[in-house]
């Protein structure tokens, strides 16, 4: 197949970044020819050197591509994809796919409206070979039954200064929350990713607790799955230096994921059958800690985009389908529900339900921010979703 025409939609930090990582060749099989974004500033840059459109809708329709990436503020994610698909494009939309339950219900039904698109979400964490090793175990059964999981991920710092590059950030009208739907949609989608959908969510989010904004920067939440094993899941944009721990316990042992490095002690029996056979009252399974190798964070981005096109050229499975994205989202409105109403929340959570919550607390906003117009450099770029 000849090359696929691509368009960017939204020239924000995510859409810079990808232009840069494709205008350096990192993607074979696709051109670069429009982009769009609301504000003429934005467009500046770009004139002469592809097609630029004020409007998402004239570029979807001109002819001029295949298929788009969708790189704008959260909850035109939905409208904008819709609208792609319903026009023939393949599409790429940024984290979360979309800001609540319903939208990406209704966003799915224009897939399948066109099962035949290639519709991918950019979850770009998802190629790093730590946790794609991890899930590789815990599918296999080599950990054995899943008892419990911890992930502590408070190293996604923000300072005042970055709520303000943005009128549409950390706003229940722009965003539809903060670090869940911003930062942690990655984490959220590895979560479910690697061990699965918990049954039960019970949440507790702190507004506004470190920053002037009006969402959600402080959140602990516990869940419950099917198996009975427990999750703790605790994140933050207000601690520095943070942590990123992801911890996983098994009937074979514990596997800790920190600084770069996967280590399970691994119990050379199992921690049940042992229980019932033992004869001391304080023994415990032996172990043997197992190193598991993995290095850098993989092909991030630019693995999640060359899969995309690799997908629309040539049939390639995707790395991160956009259906699966409706899992991360849940959790983040499950935890954002739970937390409010001061209830445990069963799974799947009523997608109309929330959004009614949801609504109303975008019309009740009183978010006004002073903003200023700042770009990513490419190591900002890149750092920003290395977590």
């Amino acid at each position: 197949m000849k090359k696929v025409r691509i368009g960017v939609i939204g020239l924000g930090n995510m859409g810079s970044g990808h232009i840069r990582n494709i205008e350096d060749g990192k993607i074979d099989g696709m051109e670069l020819v429009a982009v769009c974004d609301i504000d003429p500033k934005k467009l500046e840059k770009y004139e002469g050197k592809y097609k630029t459109f004020a409007r998402s809708e004239d570029l979807i329709r001109s002819g001029e591509v295949d298929a788009v990436m969708v790189e704008t503020p959260h909850y035109s994610h939905t409208t904008i994809g819709i609208d792609a698909l319903d026009n023939g494009l393949h599409v790429l939309v940024e984290k979360p796919v979309s800001v609540h339950v319903a939208d990406c219900e209704r966003l799915f039904a224009a897939h399948k409206r066109h099962s035949k698109l290639v519709f991918g979400a950019m979850f770009n964490q998802r190629p790093d070979p730590h946790f794609a090793k991890v899930r590789e175990i815990v599918k296999s059964g080599m950990l054995g039954e899943i008892t419990r999981v911890n992930w502590i991920i408070t190293d996604w710092y923000r300072p005042e200064f970055y709520y303000k590059t943005g009128g549409w950030r950390a706003t229940w009208k722009g965003e539809g929350g903060g670090v869940l739907m911003n930062q942690c949609p990655h984490n959220l989608d590895l979560l479910q990713w690697m061990f699965g959908m918990p049954k039960t969510v019970r949440a507790f989010c702190q507004f506004g607790k470190w920053h002037d904004i009006e969402v959600e920067d402080a959140v602990t939440a516990y869940f419950t799955y099917p198996n009975g094993a427990t999750g703790v899941f605790v994140t933050t944009t207000g601690e520095a230096p943070g942590t990123n721990r992801l911890e996983v316990c098994g009937e074979m042992g514990k596997i800790v994921v920190e600084g770069g490095s996967i280590v399970w002690t691994r119990n050379t029996v199992g921690q049940r059958k042992f229980s019932t056979t033992t004869t001391s009252s304080f023994a415990k399974p032996e172990t043997w800690k197992v190193e598991i190798p993995a290095s850098g964070n993989g092909g991030q981005h630019v693995t999640v985009l060359q899969n995309f096109i690799d997908a629309i050229r040539s049939g390639a499975k995707l790395v991160a389908p956009a259906e699966e994205g409706i899992n991360s989202v849940m959790l983040a409105n499950a935890m954002i529900y739970s937390s409010i109403k001061e209830k445990t929340v069963e799974l799947p959570l009523d997608g109309a339900e929330y959004e009614k919550l949801l609504m109303k607390l975008v019309k009740g906003s009183k978010a006004k921010k002073e903003t200023v117009s700042v770009e990513l450099s490419a190591a900002e770029f890149a750092a920003s979703a290395s977590k």
